[in-house]
């Protein structure tokens, strides 16, 4: 009976892999090019589900609000002929809705409001919402009857085996990448496309899925590489940085390649995960070790280096196969070791935002190659070095990922906001009106003080400072994350400007307003560390 059952349910996963193959391919009939799938007649339903390891989640402060981090979606009511559903598992508090479709120029708010369809399913467990969406039939059939079938599609924050189960029940395609190739945004997938296209990438382990295997590999990495100094023990699945621990091998020099034998050394190591720096403070290595049978783990070498950066390129692969590069950008980012994602700057410096395109060009052609679909992701680690009597910059990716990510929702605010362009020859984003737009962004403008500020304060605290966002100059600050204010005291912005400087202008002016305006109830609340300075 137990193998009847277990036929029974690859028998249906098949099918169902099958079918969502067959929906996939309606996008590429739909579609022919990337301007017909921008501007064209559709309905869209947004599942803003993060399913991904729900023990790592829990480390990110406020997370249960994350599903809003896509309602810039919203934006693309600008469009007159769009429908959109957009489905959480709380409620989204009415003022939050109504800035978003104040934001779209030229379109009254009733009419993009009469083309919205808000859903809930009043469950705020710690789960993917895909989940709970499935668990609902009558819900599963709402989203089906709200939407036209020929026209439409389904988009997600990141693509896994239920998003495909939901795709196929409603019978809409999914705009996301298949998750029968999730393995290529995992960190050994990653490190094997760098490989195939020859873009630079640090000496790491193979993929390991016990602490033993964990210690060879990583005895082998140093063995390598004599003169490391730290290395990076990485969850296969890790996100963010979250998944993420430092091994530092300066206190077991003792155990060095030219000092110590192979038995030795993996004995040394084993002991020394016990003191891995996490990036969370309640993580353990206990914790983390009960992880890597499951996800799996890999060592790699730490890049050192004085001054360093962390770059990344953002593309999208369309249903007929194209490659665009989208975005550059130069990440923020914090932690105990530099390795939690906090913001962005857009663009990517200019000594190397071309450079990073490039390889970012292959990596996304490689993924096409493999039948992927939609967003993707190259981050780096750019250190500077001097080459041939000149400074410049080393650079080395370190991570693909397959899904919407940080700097998703701040470059398509703009470029909604805007319609503007980018420009892959220059790496800027220039408006219609031909000016250069920069922007800085964040997910975790955090302050104790903001404790307590609900949606409707927030409002009250942008029109008293003229923080709106204005669409005559498109310059500005658009807030995100605003659920998130009152129970964490924190918040997502971006800050858009004409110059570098000015974008970091209106992102401090924010910072002053809030810190003004909460002053009285919090005069010792500590400042909040951002970009290195309070």
């Amino acid at each position: 009976m137990q193998s009847l059952t277990a036929s029974s349910s690859t028998s249906v996963e098949f099918d169902q892999a099958v079918q969502f193959r067959l929906l996939q391919s309606q996008l590429r009939d739909r579609w022919q090019s990337i301007e017909q799938f921008d501007h064209s007649d559709c309905d869209i339903i947004v599942i803003p589900s993060l399913t991904l390891d729900q023990q790592e989640l829990k480390k990110i402060k406020g997370v249960n609000y994350y599903e809003e981090r896509l309602l810039f979606s919203l934006i693309r009511l600008g469009n007159p002929n769009t429908r959109l559903v957009y489905v959480t598992s709380q409620p989204i508090h009415p003022s939050v809705i109504e800035y978003y479709l104040q934001l779209l120029p030229g379109i009254p708010f009733s009419h993009a409001r009469d083309r919205l369809l808000l859903l809930c399913v009043h469950d705020n467990s710690s789960r993917p919402l895909t989940e709970k969406i499935l668990e609902r039939p009558r819900l599963v059939d709402r989203i089906r009857k709200a939407v036209r079938p020929t026209q439409a599609y389904m988009t997600c924050f990141n693509s896994t085996a239920i998003e495909r189960e939901l795709s196929v029940k409603l019978g809409i395609p999914l705009l996301a990448v298949d998750p029968d190739l999730l393995y290529w945004g995992t960190k050994s997938g990653s490190r094997q496309i760098f490989a195939e296209c020859n873009v630079p990438h640090p000496d790491g382990s193979p993929l390991t899925h016990s602490i033993e295997d964990l210690a060879v590999a990583a005895s082998e990495l140093w063995e390598r590489n004599p003169d490391l100094k730290r290395m990076v023990i990485k969850l296969n699945e890790g996100f963010s940085g979250q998944g993420n621990a430092l091994l530092d091998l300066r206190p077991i020099a003792h155990a060095a390649p030219d000092k110590a034998s192979s038995a030795e050394r993996i004995a040394i190591l084993t002991d020394r995960f016990y003191h891995l720096s996490f990036q969370s403070e309640w993580e353990t290595w206990d914790n983390f070790s009960l992880q890597i049978p499951g996800l799996g783990a890999i060592a790699e070498a730490f890049v050192e280096g004085e001054e360093k950066r962390s770059p990344s390129v953002q593309g999208r692969i369309t249903p007929d196969g194209e490659v665009e590069i989208l975005s550059t950008h130069d990440q923020i980012l914090g932690g105990p070791d530099g390795q939690i994602f906090l913001g962005c700057n857009f663009p990517a410096d200019e000594a190397y935002r071309v450079r990073i395109q490039e390889w970012g060009r292959r990596v996304g052609q490689n993924l096409a190659d493999k039948g992927a679909l939609e967003r993707f992701g190259v981050d780096f680690i750019a250190v500077k070095c001097e080459r041939n009597g000149r400074e410049d910059w080393d650079l080395q990716a370190i991570e693909i990922n397959l899904r919407k990510g940080g700097t998703t929702h701040p470059f398509m605010t703009l470029k909604l906001l805007t319609g503007g362009r980018y420009d892959a020859t220059t790496g800027l984003f220039y408006s219609q009106q031909g000016t250069p737009k920069f922007y800085m962004a964040s997910d975790n403008l955090h302050k104790d003080r903001y404790r307590g500020l609900l949606p409707n304060d927030l409002m009250d605290i942008i029109a008293h400072h003229r923080l709106h966002f204005n669409s005559t100059s498109e310059t500005g600050t658009v807030f995100h994350l605003m659920g998130c204010l009152s129970e964490f005291g924190k918040l997502g912005l971006t800050s858009i400007g004409n110059s570098p400087q000015q974008a970091e202008d209106i992102y401090n002016r924010v910072i002053h307003a809030l810190d003004e305006e909460t002053r009285t109830s919090h005069v010792n609340a500590e400042p909040i560390i951002w970009n290195g300075q309070s």
